[in-house]
């Protein structure tokens, strides 16, 4: 975990998209995706990441429905990954089995599993495991207070308004990490803010447009909320996640990643009605210094990242790659130039500066 002043994890994070090829038009498989994602983790692991996170979704165009049977897979095959949800719907799902994965999964990995629970941008998971879009909210501050009593204690004894009761039972597996790593995810709504500090949790902030020093006031929320519940301020993790790609120079990488990027970012501006088509402009303004998109060369998304590290006092960096689909081959170039090219840079200049 990231505990120094001169320390900042670095990391993957995916949906797993099965999207059409945007040059070829073909469609991977669910299945050969999914094995993809294996090879990517051990990839991630044997270039030096810190760790590798899977979104959870229920639609055609992302495999991603169980992640912590695809990080399973993986645990095995790598060493010193963490391997984490990015994110769990946990307003949908059972606190009691989203435990027992994740505990599971930190047996197989040896103490290596993290949760990211979140309320969920996308909705299908409601529809499709019974629940209410009215309940939006409250399902998950009393989902969320379940799994984090479950975490805190072998037998657990809970009421709520969602869920059957449950009197001085047990969930096992236990986790070997004590507590079991549960981070709150945020789009960047000041009441998950809030809860998070309140928790004394570590927070993820997903920031995929505008300018990532917005969320600074977030972040002065999420650190003024935890000293008012009693928690140390600077012993608080904070992660973003955002859309990018590193490529050998930026132009290549600009020029890969700005077709898949598109065609997704389209689809889901169309389902959320989002008005003018995502154009190449708004690509290369987002990958600006001080924009969104963490896209071009080592050297350049490493200055990126410093500076986000500079603004936002961030512990840990996913780059979320990739956004549509992408051959195989470019999305593992992009994997093995950050581990070993852009977090060296990174920790050097960490390093230098805390001195």
């Amino acid at each position: 975990m990231a505990d120094s002043a001169n320390h900042m994890e670095i990391g993957i994070s995916t949906f797993l998209e099965t999207t059409p090829d945007p040059v070829t038009g073909e469609v991977i498989s669910q299945a050969e995706r999914l094995r993809h994602a294996v090879e990517e983790i051990v990839l991630a692991d044997q270039v030096g990441l810190d760790v590798y996170g899977i979104g959870e979704h229920h639609r055609p165009d992302y495999a991603g429905s169980s992640p912590a049977v695809v990080l399973a897979a993986a645990a095995a095959m790598t060493k010193n990954i963490r391997l984490t949800s990015a994110v769990t719907v946990l307003s949908s799902d059972d606190p009691v089995r989203v435990y027992q994965s994740f505990s599971t999964l930190d047996g197989i990995s040896n103490g290596r599993a993290e949760i990211m629970a979140g309320r969920g941008s996308f909705i299908e998971s409601f529809p499709l495991f019974g629940y209410s879009l009215d309940d939006y909210d409250e399902l998950f501050e009393e989902k969320l207070e379940l799994l984090l009593a479950i975490r805190a204690s072998e037998k657990v004894t809970w009421r709520g308004g969602h869920r059957p009761a449950i009197r001085n039972l047990g969930v096992y597996p236990r986790s070997v990490q004590d507590p079991l790593p549960v981070w709150i995810a945020s789009g960047g709504n000041p009441q998950s803010a809030v809860r998070a500090g309140m928790l004394g949790l570590p927070i993820a902030f997903a920031i995929i447009g505008g300018v990532p020093q917005s969320f600074a006031p977030l972040v002065a929320l999420y650190k003024e909320a935890a000293a008012r519940a009693g928690h140390d301020p600077a012993k608080l993790q904070i992660a973003t996640h955002s859309h990018g790609f590193v490529g050998d120079t930026s132009e290549q990488a600009a020029d890969l990643f700005f077709p898949p990027t598109q065609a997704q970012m389209n689809v889901i501006g169309r389902e959320r009605g989002w008005g003018q088509p995502y154009s190449r402009s708004t690509f290369d303004a987002a990958r600006s210094l001080r924009g969104a998109l963490y896209v071009g060369d080592p050297e350049y998304v490493a200055e990126k990242i410093v500076l986000l590290r500079k603004n936002l006092g961030v512990t840990r960096f996913f780059l979320h790659v990739n956004v549509g689909t992408m051959p195989h081959k470019d999305v593992l170039r992009s994997i093995e130039l950050l581990g070993t090219r852009v977090a060296p840079i990174v920790r050097k200049e960490l390093a230098r500066s805390s001195e």
